[in-house]
């Protein structure tokens, strides 16, 4: 994103950190609700059971996102002892990217069909094209099992139950350290993070319906 700035395209900036704000806390949200059609008030009770991005956004995090690519939101607060089914915390870590796709999903079939109905606007179209591409990027990112990723809280249930007692074990003790290898080996060449926004980028098609 320093980018952006360093060859003036402040516009392209700001538009862009608008879009990363209104996905990171769509994303939080996911969470909160969910959590809390579960049986778990925690997070609405820390006041995150909201679209307001002050409640969702660190700004060490969304500095990071600025400084190297890669940042982080305020982790939504829960406590599985208050979950009505064993499985809740599947759901719970899958609304989060969930609510990527769909706002991915509802805003840019939404801007194309006005697009396609005349109303072409170059900074709609730039703004509405990064803020689809960023919402599929959280939700393949997020999907990663590892850490303190949501996918780490999916995969275990995709699993048998000696297997997934065995990542669970993995994944606490390595899973973080691993995820942070791979962060800085991306962003020293591996093509990770570089194919997951490809792919980001070619499910704009995909997602496409008008």
């Amino acid at each position: 994103m320093l980018s952006l700035l360093m060859q003036g395209q402040y516009a392209v900036f700001l538009l862009l950190l608008l879009a990363l704000v209104l996905s990171l806390s769509f994303h939080e949200f996911g969470h909160a609700i969910v959590a809390k059609w579960f049986g778990d008030d925690t997070a609405e009770r820390a006041g995150r059971l909201t679209l307001n991005p002050l409640s969702h956004i660190d700004p060490v995090g969304l500095g990071m996102v600025a400084l190297i690519g890669i940042g982080y939101a305020k982790p939504v607060p829960t406590d599985p002892r208050n979950y009505s089914r064993a499985t809740a915390d599947l759901w719970v870590a899958l609304a989060g990217p969930a609510m990527n796709l769909l706002l991915a999903l509802a805003t840019w079939n939404v801007y194309v069909w006005f697009w396609q109905n005349g109303w072409q606007n170059e900074g709609a179209l730039i703004f509405f094209t990064l803020l689809a591409q960023i919402n599929l990027l959280l939700m393949l990112f997020n999907l990663i099992p590892l850490g303190p990723l949501d996918g780490h809280y999916i995969l275990p249930h995709l699993l048998p139950a000696g297997l997934a007692q065995g990542y669970r074990r993995l994944n606490a003790r390595y899973g973080t350290g691993v995820f942070l290898a791979l962060v800085v080996l991306s962003l020293a060449g591996l093509p990770l993070l570089s194919g997951i926004a490809e792919l980001s980028r070619a499910m704009l098609d995909w997602i496409t319906l008008i």
